[in-house]
């Protein structure tokens, strides 16, 4: 008996205890009746039962009533594994690895493999149709791209013959590791390029900003920094003095004229001249000549130009250096030369003056 029987003789069941209940009630049956009553209706529901076991022990379709087929031609199907095969991607000189398990059926199963290869036609005809697919694919997308190729090789499909049918089951899809390595930096670059880009028209938008909008004038200025600081207008007034010294930099020009009195520092007052003007050092003469330099000796020591002892240093100092500086010892001589030094016999020196003036 299935599930629908049973609920259905079940359900009855029930339905037929509630009316002879209701009766018995109703009508207010003797004890007698009641047990004759239940003895019926249990009766009655083993005969429903056997019957419906019965029935299902019959056999539906008696021996004869069918005709038999014979069974379908058991169908031989063939696999092959091939890896490491190169297929193209949209990235020239990027090339795919391809594994996966090649499988075929012989479209007819009486040609043999002395007529045809059907293993070298599945793995010809599964390849090119993974390599129209993974033409296409950017080789950054390889994990992608065995999932595509998984599902579109999944399918038993024709080679372009009609040999036999070839599909692709566990296919990989990767790339060498130089390969990934240079695709790899390649994007760490162009992330770099992108955000340094990015970084630079920003600075660029700023400083036109700052340049072209608020530094241009120490009133625009003034106000920018106002609407920054709304809450602080005391410390605004206070720091116009810096804004107007910013927006002159930032134009190349002085600060203007309303606002020198904050920049006191920028725009010093003349100093107040009391009594006489004090004596102005002699000029500084950059390119001084030794003669010079020796007549700043001189005048420090207390010689003057025609002095018998400034002759004959003069003199001593020109023959010393007459042989690395003949200019410079004839200035000497022609500047401290006032008394001709007369010199002794045997060289040792100027002749000593008697009291007459006469050596």
């Amino acid at each position: 008996m299935s599930s629908g029987q049973k609920t259905v003789s079940a359900f009855l069941s029930l339905i037929s205890a509630l009316l002879v209940l209701i009766l018995g009630l109703t009508l207010r049956w003797p004890l007698w009746m009641w047990l004759g009553t239940i003895a019926v209706l249990l009766a009655a529901w083993a005969l429903a039962t056997y019957s419906a076991i019965r029935a299902r022990k019959r056999d539906p379709f008696p021996p004869g009533s069918l005709i038999e087929q014979p069974a379908p031609p058991t169908v031989e199907r063939q696999e092959r594994y091939v890896s490491g095969v190169p297929l193209p991607s949209s990235e020239a000189d990027y090339d795919f690895l391809f594994a996966a398990r090649v499988r075929w059926i012989l479209a007819d199963p009486m040609v043999g493999d002395q007529l045809i290869n059907p293993g070298a036609l599945a793995v010809e005809s599964v390849l090119a149709r993974a390599g129209r697919i993974t033409a296409d694919m950017h080789p950054f997308r390889s994990s992608l791209g065995r999932h595509q190729l998984n599902a579109a090789l999944g399918v038993m499909e024709p080679d372009p013959d009609g040999h036999l049918h070839a599909m692709a089951l566990d296919v990989e899809l990767t790339l060498t590791d130089e390969d990934q390595h240079r695709l790899d930096r390649l994007a760490a670059i162009r992330k770099d390029e992108a955000l340094w880009e990015h970084q630079r028209k920003y600075e660029q938008n700023k400083r036109e900003y700052l340049g072209n909008d608020v530094l241009t004038s120490t009133g625009s200025a003034v106000v920018w920094w106002l609407a920054r600081n709304d809450d602080h207008v005391e410390k605004t007034v206070k720091d116009i003095g810096l804004l107007a010294r910013l927006s002159s930099a930032a134009n190349d020009r002085e600060v203007d004229e309303p606002f020198r009195y904050l920049v006191p520092e920028a725009f010093p007052p003349p100093p107040e001249q009391h009594g006489p003007l004090p004596p102005q050092e002699a000029p500084f003469r950059p390119m001084a000549t030794a003669a010079d330099l020796f007549s700043d000796f001189f005048g420090k020591v207390g010689f003057s130009p025609g002095e018998q002892e400034a002759v004959l240093i003069a003199e001593q100092v020109a023959c010393a250096i007459a042989s690395r500086d003949t200019v410079a010892a004839e200035e000497i001589r022609r500047r401290f030369g006032g008394f001709q030094a007369a010199a002794h016999t045997n060289g040792a020196g100027p002749a000593q003056e008697d009291d007459t003036g006469q050596p």
